[in-house]
């Protein structure tokens, strides 16, 4: 994980591709029962965070973050992840890997306009309907000849390194990105403008 200082490199894009170090520092230290942390299907919000109180019979009862009490089905509670997780850039890695993590995380993000998120070998993205300093030159230079690992998610990632491959002869990599592209071309139209612009700046 980068530092702050190392994330300078981002220019303004930074605070919208990574967390700070001291949020990640308060997230690592925040209270967290992994026994009673969970979130609970919600007729109205999909789902939401809650604390158990009990369990009994193949019921759990639930005290909602707003305070009020349901009793669900086993079935309908699933385990929160732990504060070190939230915002995560790689969802494949949480402890749970379920529906209401998932898009927990991705809620999480997108309401600090962190748009990318990997999740194993794909780069979900979330139409933020504004522009965002995210494209721009600097960052496209940031993004060239790193690993995925050695920087945030970002459609200049997969792009960068769909070329690297392509110079390495690593063709069933690149295949796999271009066939998913391809299939999800209609979904991202803007993404994959911005994509062809950064192989641009290569040229």
């Amino acid at each position: 994980m980068s530092s702050d200082a190392e994330m300078a490199i981002f220019g303004a894009a930074a605070p919208f591709l990574r967390k700070s170090e001291k949020e990640r520092i308060e997230a690592q230290n925040k209270p967290f029962d992994a026994k009673t942390s969970v979130f609970v299907v919600d007729p109205k919000l999909s789902y939401v965070k809650g604390t158990v109180q009990s369990r009994e019979g193949g019921k759990v009862t639930v005290k909602t973050e707003s305070g009020e009490t349901v009793t669900v089905k086993e079935d309908q509670v699933f385990a929160m992840n732990p504060p070190k997780f939230d915002k995560i850039e790689d969802m494949a890695m949480m402890t749970h890997l379920h529906e209401p993590g998932v898009l927990y995380n991705l809620k999480e993000r997108y309401a600090a306009w962190m748009i990318y998120t990997y999740s194993g070998l794909f780069c979900v993205t979330v139409n933020p309907y504004k522009w965002l300093p995210v494209y721009n030159p600097e960052v496209v230079t940031a993004y060239r000849g790193k690993k995925r690992q050695e920087a945030p998610p970002h459609i200049f990632s997969i792009s960068d390194n769909a070329y690297q491959f392509m110079l390495t002869g690593e063709w069933r990599n690149i295949f796999k990105k271009w066939l998913f592209l391809r299939e999800n071309i209609n979904v991202l139209s803007e993404t994959v403008k911005y994509w062809i612009s950064s192989r641009a700046e290569v040229v």
